[in-house]
């Protein structure tokens, strides 16, 4: 997990539990140790506390810009519904760490 992550991993606790998330977790180049500052993208995968459809879109939307702000780059922010394609899935898993679990 890269420094960035780990340096701001309270305030990362901090918005995850304004948002309701239950879980984030990281992957990609940022958790494999690959990351390139100068043109890497943060991947995570987020799962909410909440389970219904009224105002998911907006939650949704909501944290993944605040975890633009907090960490200065771009996001790409995932659910577990959104892995379908099992080559995809193999890939994330391979490098998939906990940032904040409730």
């Amino acid at each position: 997990m890269i420094a960035l992550i780990e340096q701001k991993k309270a305030s990362i606790a901090d918005l995850c539990r304004q948002h309701e998330v239950r879980r984030l977790d990281l992957f990609g180049s940022a958790a494999r140790g690959d990351f390139q500052a100068e043109k890497s993208d943060l991947d995570f995968i987020v799962q909410f506390q909440r389970t219904g459809y009224a105002g998911y879109a907006d939650a949704f939307l909501e944290f993944a810009d605040a975890l633009e702000q907090l960490l200065g780059r771009k996001v790409d922010l995932l659910t577990e519904r959104m892995i379908r394609n099992p080559y995809f899935r193999a890939t994330v898993e391979a490098s998939r760490q906990i940032v904040y679990e409730n």
